[in-house]
């Protein structure tokens, strides 16, 4: 199991990328004033840019939807990989070695998975050039039957393996890859007599990761000799999980997200049919049934937010092996943070076979008629049973009933419990009393609660709202003057004097939520020179403040660099103290007026020896900035 990615390394990584960079592939950034650039935000609609990028901070925030982050947090919401994937992705990128604590990964595995993304990386380019020569002539013939054209298979990057022995394995011997290393990545099998291609005469799809690398292959056969599996794909190996790998992710990755919805096909050309007729949310498994390493991967995209579900949509055959697949799903239901449809294709007809019958529209069509997955699978449960009998009737609603009592949204349990009395034949009222004895004997029962498994709408925890900017100033000068002190602090904070800089923390600060961003920044005794401040800041800070420390942090000064941005800070910090030394000689001077005649001489002393201080240090600090 590999290891923690040290601390020390993360902030090397983030110290040596430059954010601009890798934001820069993703939206075109513009010059907004001196060390600050301006693009449109890739994570919600605008026509105004409000997604600025410091790139001396390292840092991104947008004003309009409050994402914010430094390049790592960028990857994970753009290329949804988790945190150390981002970390090493930029470590690769620039050539770092990163080390490991507690043992850290095995390195003759690291070595094996780049060796294997290397190999599929290059017979993914030569099956791809094999597609345009005169042998694949019969590959070509079936993309056009199934109506898919050179651009087509172009965008989805089809290729074609010839029906030769060696043609792959010739090929990239030549470019330096050893037998083994391509048995590992399952591009050759071991036979009697040696090693030979394990795709021949296919067309063939190659299977990319979220990160966009090539991690295996689907291969469709051809030729009527061939004594193969209708569908051929790449072996279980270090990099390629059956289990966990949708087919089209890398290309539809950021339509799920953005538009929050999945639609879950069974084949490589229905998710080329969908995405043609405009539906480019849709994925598919690789020989396998969708399973709980699937809605992991799902999940991470969507990002559960049960004040936005999202929706995720089978599509499945009205077969029996349907209707199975059906139910295996509506098991894993529970499992999602999610609205769960089923859409049927008119006829038995798959998404592909629907889009060269009737169109782009009948497919998206089909999409428009889903219906519920738990009213489509509870139908699916009662059609097994003969509701003209008696004893069917009582069966059936046994059977069913447990499916109800089950929904994770309890306030659409009458409902549906209404729903199966009519399908069933039953008095609403039966059925709702069968729902409530299952829910009874379930309550009875200690919970056991799956590791995915989210929590009830009724039991999730308020979550506090998000605190900006514009929520603190409120024509206050006071706040106005800390919210100007936070900017500085948080982005210029080596333009200040150290003692200055002192001075200023052992001053309070008025509005709570500003004095915890102060507080997280302060307790780095080096904030000054740690070039991940703002990362540690708002590590610290809880959910609802992270929005306020992005903005504090990426708000433009009025200001340029050099001497003017120093003086604007030195004057800043030194207004601040000075308006903290006269409050605070008010105070005293309201203590003496009221403890003068009562309080003890030495007392009245001490109060006076304070104010004389306290004057001259205002006037000190008013000389200064005079």
């Amino acid at each position: 199991m590999a290891g923690r990615i040290s601390r020390t390394d993360i902030d090397e990584v983030r110290q040596r990328t430059n954010i601009a960079d890798i934001i820069g592939q993703h939206v075109t950034l513009k010059s907004a004033g001196i060390g600050s650039l301006k693009g449109l935000c890739p994570f919600h609609d605008e026509r105004s840019p409000s997604f600025h990028v410091r790139p001396q901070l390292g840092y991104y925030h947008c004003f309009g939807c409050g994402e914010g982050g430094d390049v790592f947090t960028f990857l994970q919401k753009m290329d949804h990989v988790s945190f150390s994937e981002a970390v090493e992705q930029m470590a690769a990128r620039i050539g770092y070695t990163l080390h490991y604590e507690d043992g850290g990964p095995d390195r003759r595995a690291q070595g094996q998975r780049v060796r294997i993304l290397q190999a599929n990386e290059a017979a993914q380019a030569w099956f791809a050039a094999q597609l345009n020569t005169p042998d694949a002539e019969i590959a070509r013939a079936e993309l056009t039957r199934r109506d898919f054209d050179r651009e087509a298979a172009a965008h989805f990057s089809i290729g074609y393996a010839p029906k030769g022995w060696s043609g792959l394995h010739d090929h990239l011997r030549q470019q330096g890859f050893s037998d083994q290393e391509l048995i590992e990545a399952g591009l050759l099998s071991q036979g009697q007599r040696g090693v030979y291609d394990r795709f021949r005469g296919r067309l063939i799809w190659p299977i990319v990761d979220v990160t966009s690398r090539t991690i295996g292959f689907g291969a469709r056969r051809l030729f009527d000799d061939d004594q193969g599996p209708k569908y051929l794909n790449t072996p279980e190996t270090p990099v390629y999980h059956k289990a966990k790998v949708l087919y089209g992710l890398d290309l539809a990755k950021r339509a799920i997200a953005k538009k929050r919805q999945v639609v879950i096909v069974e084949g490589y050309t229905d998710v080329m049919a969908c995405h043609l007729a405009g539906l480019d949310t849709a994925v598919a498994t690789c020989g396998t049934a969708f399973g709980a390493g699937h809605i992991e991967v799902i999940r991470r995209i969507l990002s559960d937010d049960a004040s936005k579900p999202a929706e995720v949509i089978f599509t499945f055959d009205p077969d029996e092996a349907g209707q199975k697949a059906a139910l295996r799903a509506f098991a894993d239901e529970q499992r999602f943070v999610a609205q769960t449809y089923v859409a049927l294709a008119p006829d038995g007809l798959d998404p592909s076979d629907l889009r060269m019958k009737r169109g782009d529209q009948a497919v998206r069509s089909m999409i428009d008629a889903k219906v519920p997955l738990f009213e489509f699978a509870m139908r699916q449960v009662i059609a097994r049973f003969d509701l003209n009998t008696v004893e069917g009737r009582v069966q059936a609603l046994h059977q069913a009933a447990p499916m109800v009592a089950q929904m994770r949204n309890r306030s659409l349990r009458p409902g549906y419990a209404r729903v199966l009395a009519g399908l069933v034949g039953v008095d609403p009222d039966e059925a709702m009393r069968a729902v409530r004895a299952v829910g009874s004997r379930a309550s009875q029962q200690p919970e056991r609660a799956h590791e995915l498994q989210p929590p009830a709408e009724d039991q999730a925890p308020a979550a506090q709202p998000e605190v900006h900017v514009r929520d603190l100033a409120r024509g206050s000068a006071q706040a106005l003057r800390e919210i100007q002190l936070a900017e500085v602090l948080l982005q210029s904070p080596d333009l200040c004097e150290p003692a200055l800089r002192e001075r200023v923390q052992q001053l309070p600060v008025n509005e709570h939520r500003l004095r915890e961003v102060l507080t997280a920044l302060f307790s780095d005794a080096d904030y000054a020179g740690d070039t991940n401040r703002i990362e540690r800041v708002i590590e610290q800070l809880p959910a609802h403040l992270r929005p306020l420390a992005g903005e504090l942090a990426m708000t433009d000064l009025p200001v340029g660099t050099g001497a003017e941005a120093a003086a604007y800070a030195r004057d800043l910090l030194t207004r601040y103290v000075i308006d903290r030394v006269t409050q605070r000689a008010r105070e005293l001077l309201g203590r003496l007026s009221r403890e003068s005649a009562s309080a003890p001489p030495e007392q009245v002393r001490n109060v006076q020896r304070m104010l004389v201080e306290l004057e001259t240090e205002r006037r000190a600090l008013q000389d200064s900035i005079a």
